[in-house]
């Protein structure tokens, strides 16, 4: 069970967050183990004993390159970002694709099922509302936390069906550098056992009206072993493409 630690110096808006949650509350750093830490510089993912710590930033140098030059990844291809689509990311994390789509023009739902993720993802979306730069990009994000494939039906019953559904499920080979080792080691010691990819993708096509578009590893399997109708394939990675149970005509 993940629990976060509230230090003295968070600010009122961080402590609601973190209190907001439901993570259980501990009165001190952990000894062992992954734990959040909300403390003034915001909510981070820490590991006892190491002084490495992993936010949702979207002011930092990655999430800006990708914010600048987002408009030629394969990302925007896969989604079809010309036809000004409304898409839905199933997968959140901690938002770095569901940024580059916002940074496209495009408004985004983001789906997190893990409380301590949506949590993160939470604090990264409040700090980058206080950014002029990137303010208005984030305020196309919005976040629903809960198990992905029983709220985005009812929020297609509340208000309607996206164009496209993003997926991005967690794949362990993926990264090589150093510090997105740390961080994906992190991150599974956090989260744990992954979504149930046949569910993920038969909620996700039975959701989409136009597609869905999952994110890989350029070798790597498909998704639920499923074949897509068609791929967008880079040097590293790749989208296949999936269409929908129910395709909505123009």
């Amino acid at each position: 069970m993940t629990v976060i630690y509230i230090a003295s110096e968070a600010a009122d808006e961080v402590r609601a967050l973190a209190e907001a949650s439901g993570l259980a509350r501990v009165l001190a750093a952990p000894e062992g183990g992954v734990y959040l830490l909300a403390d003034a510089d915001g909510i981070s993912l820490c590991k006892a004993g190491e002084k490495g710590r992993v936010q949702a930033d979207f002011g930092g140098g990655a999430a800006q390159y990708r914010r600048t030059k987002g408009g030629g990844e394969l990302i925007a291809k896969a989604v079809n970002h010309t036809a000004n689509p409304t898409v839905w990311d199933g997968t959140g994390g901690l938002g770095r694709d569901s940024f580059v789509l916002a940074s496209l023009g495009l408004r985004v739902r983001v789906f997190e099922q893990n409380p301590a993720v949506a949590c993160l993802l939470a604090d990264g979306l409040r700090r980058g509302r206080l950014l002029p730069e990137i303010a208005e990009v984030v305020g196309r994000m919005m976040l629903h936390t809960g198990d992905t494939c029983t709220l985005m039906p009812q929020v297609a019953a509340a208000y309607g069906r996206p164009d496209v559904v993003y997926l991005d499920p967690m794949y362990p080979e993926r990264q090589k550098s150093a510090a997105v080792k740390k961080e994906m080691a992190y991150f599974h010691e956090l989260v744990g056992v992954a979504q149930d990819e046949a569910a993920l993708l038969a909620a996700a096509r039975a959701t989409a009206k136009k597609r869905v578009a999952v994110k890989r590893p350029r070798l790597g399997e498909y998704l639920n072993g499923e074949k897509p109708a068609y791929q967008y394939t880079g040097k590293s990675t790749r989208f296949d493409v999936y269409l929908p149970f129910e395709p909505v005509k123009d």
